[in-house]
């Protein structure tokens, strides 16, 4: 009853009823993918309670949807509660240790320009940009970079963030007459050195400010 009088946030999803896999599996991998969080089946957005038809059904489809069409595959666990004479599923799914986890595209590795990756932003469920998917990946390897140097690109974010808040890869690539991907690189070390944060969007847009 906490979590439903809380009501939908970072941590907390709530679904009517199962409705599609692949709207599903958005939802877990999202929690995975950010700090974990609870999907609550049987209950609406307004807090409804509506109740789950059948127990095993349904605990049987959030099964095939976190093995089949998560990759990775997603751990979870499922709790039941009776409220108002109606039953109500609870799916845990703890913050993954083996992100980033994508809509399952089949592929043997993950491809960024394709891959459905989705975080969890306020209460909605978001797909990442690029540079996201990237510091995910080298969160899981727990790798900082260590004897950075800093360069022309470099103090060009610098100048800029001195003056404005934030930067963006867009603007990188303009004040600085590089391409994209290259700004996208040297805002991504950035990141990896702990010298930037960056931060997502609702629209899924990416952009950095100072850390700390």
């Amino acid at each position: 009853m906490e979590l439903i009088e809380e009501g939908e946030g970072v941590h907390i999803e709530f679904k009517q009823r199962f409705s599609t896999f692949e709207k599903i599996a958005k939802e877990l991998i999202a929690f995975a993918n950010t700090s974990g969080g609870y999907l609550i089946l049987g209950v609406d957005d307004d807090k409804s309670i509506y109740g789950i038809e059948s127990e095993k059904s349904d605990y049987e489809l959030i099964k095939e949807t976190a093995e089949k069409y998560c990759e990775p595959p997603i751990k979870f666990k499922t709790y039941l509660y009776e409220i108002e004479n109606k039953e109500i599923m609870v799916i845990e799914v703890e913050e993954s240790q083996n992100k980033p986890h994508r809509i399952q595209d089949y592929k043997k590795h993950l491809d960024i320009n394709t891959a459905q990756v989705y975080l969890r932003i306020n209460d909605k469920s978001v797909l990442a940009s690029k540079e996201m998917i990237k510091i995910l990946q080298t969160q899981n390897s727990d790798k900082s970079l260590v004897n950075y140097t800093v360069g022309k690109n470099e103090k060009i974010v610098f100048d800029y963030l001195d003056k404005h808040e934030k930067i963006t890869v867009k603007e990188l690539s303009r004040i600085a007459n590089i391409s994209e991907r290259r700004a996208s690189r040297t805002l991504i070390k950035l990141v990896r050195a702990n010298i930037l944060f960056i931060h997502l969007k609702e629209n899924g847009e990416s952009y950095f400010t100072y850390a700390g």
